[in-house]
């Protein structure tokens, strides 16, 4: 019996919901392309993101030394060398809530504190900070003058 007949006879010709194979192949293909565009941007987006964080981190730090600067009669924070040691900077909560960290030197070594006269020449993960105690000027670890990061290796 023809198919088309027999609809036309009942008048209750059904046909089934379901994609056709064609359908499907043509989304999978789709999707694979929109794939192969989206995740190469992904993927710079975590050190683009700890490039940032770092970035605010060290202008919220140089905001709280000059305003320690100026409370304190032009007097610098008692800034020791190590592991997040900022002294009046973050006891009590007055100019920063907690230490910073450096995400992108990340690990361990993000809150180290180091006394030095100016920024780093290249990528390292041994600290997180550097900071000029006779100057109160402070650099990120791994960043050059401008703030800007040196490549990781």
């Amino acid at each position: 019996m023809n198919l088309t007949r027999y609809c036309r006879a009942t008048r209750t010709c059904q046909h089934s919901p379901a994609f056709t194979l064609i359908e499907v192949l043509i989304v999978v293909m789709i999707l694979g392309i929109l794939a192969t565009i989206v995740i190469p941007q992904l993927a710079g987006a975590t050190e683009d993101a700890e490039i940032e964080t770092a970035r605010h981190e060290l202008y919220k730090l140089r905001r709280a030394i000059e305003v320690y600067e100026a409370v304190n009669n032009n007097t610098l924070p008692n800034v020791t060398e190590g592991d997040g040691t900022w002294g009046a900077l973050t006891s009590g909560n007055q100019y920063l809530k907690s230490a910073p960290v450096n995400p992108y030197v990340g690990g361990a070594n993000a809150g180290v504190i180091v006394f030095g006269a100016g920024p780093d020449a290249e990528y390292q993960s041994n600290y997180g900070w550097i900071y000029d105690p006779a100057t109160g000027q402070v650099w990120a670890g791994s960043f050059d003058n401008a703030d800007q990061p040196h490549p990781k290796p």
